[in-house]
């Protein structure tokens, strides 16, 4: 066991691990701290405690010194350099004729580093902008291109929902998301209903996948046929969210029920196999095959 406090350098940023040295740090606190960056000034959102080695890289650097009020305003000296040193990049690319987008500026704590973050369609050949940007700064100059999302979350903005985004608020990083997990949750395929402000597919589409993988594990699929308690049919329509199944019943076929899916006992799933392996195991640690959740999916 290691005893740690943890630092986030960003208002929503991952939290790195930094060795006390023996302060008391307090959850709010900020610290002047040493990263390979050089010295930073960040906010401990996680106060001492023992974590599992394990769960740390080695070494840990150290934290110099709780921030003192003369470091907060330093803290506010930057923010106002990031301001000109933006107006400024901003008319040196326009000079270059480069076809980026400045996002936003960075100082380092030491001022040791100016750090330009950009988007771009493709590569962009920014030596001479920084040559240019150094003479005029007199320090490191670093132009780091990143992606939409990535902007998304430096700038804020609304999301569809009318509430903040949530990389901007709360989602220290980006997790995968894919088109099946809008087919798997029934969602319109319309790209602009489905996007976010980044024009990428939203985050939230991720929140909810969890309970749909379980909701399809353990609802009966299309085309599957099942014991009613009024006798057999075919599943011909599935709402995952209230847990029913709309069935064809064998004895009366022109008037389709609805059952919920605790009372549709699988007797063959929709390809036919008298054994479902979603439906005989409900269990979370059971893995559902892509090939299965095509079948389950299925219109």
């Amino acid at each position: 066991m290691t005893e740690v406090i943890g630092v986030r350098f960003k208002k929503v940023g991952k939290v790195y691990y930094f060795s006390p040295e023996g302060l008391n740090i307090n959850k709010g606190d900020h610290v002047i701290v040493e990263t390979a960056r050089g010295v930073e000034y960040g906010e401990a959102v996680m106060p001492n405690r023992m974590v599992d080695d394990d769960k740390i890289v080695k070494p840990l650097r150290n934290i110099l010194r709780i921030a003192t009020e003369a470091d907060k305003k330093t803290v506010e000296e930057n923010e106002k350099k990031e301001n000109e040193a933006f107006d400024i990049c901003q008319k040196k690319v326009a000079e270059h004729k480069l076809d980026m987008h400045l996002v936003t500026v960075e100082y380092t704590f030491d001022r040791n580093k100016v750090l330009f973050y950009f988007t771009a369609d493709g590569r962009v050949d920014f030596r001479e902008l920084v040559k240019d940007l150094a003479s005029v700064f007199r320090t490191r100059i670093e132009l780091r291109q990143i992606g939409v999302r990535d902007e998304a979350k430096m700038i804020g903005g609304l999301g569809v929902c009318g509430k903040p985004l949530c990389c901007a608020t709360f989602l220290d990083d980006f997790q995968p998301v894919s088109i099946n997990m809008a087919k798997e949750q029934n969602l319109s395929l319309n790209p602009a209903k489905i996007s976010g402000t980044c024009g990428r597919l939203m985050c939230c589409l991720k929140y909810e996948q969890e309970a749909y993988d379980d909701m399809i594990r353990t609802t009966p699929s299309v085309d599957s046929v099942v014991e009613t308690p009024q006798g057999p049919g075919t599943v011909i329509d599935v709402s995952l969210l209230k847990g029913i199944c709309k069935v064809r019943l064998d004895n009366s076929p022109d008037s389709p029920k609805c059952y919920g899916k605790c009372d549709c006992k699988l007797l063959k799933d929709a390809r036919g196999k008298r054994e479902c392996p979603k439906a005989a195991s409900k269990t979370e640690d059971q893995e559902i095959l892509p090939e299965d959740l095509d079948i389950l999916t299925k219109e």
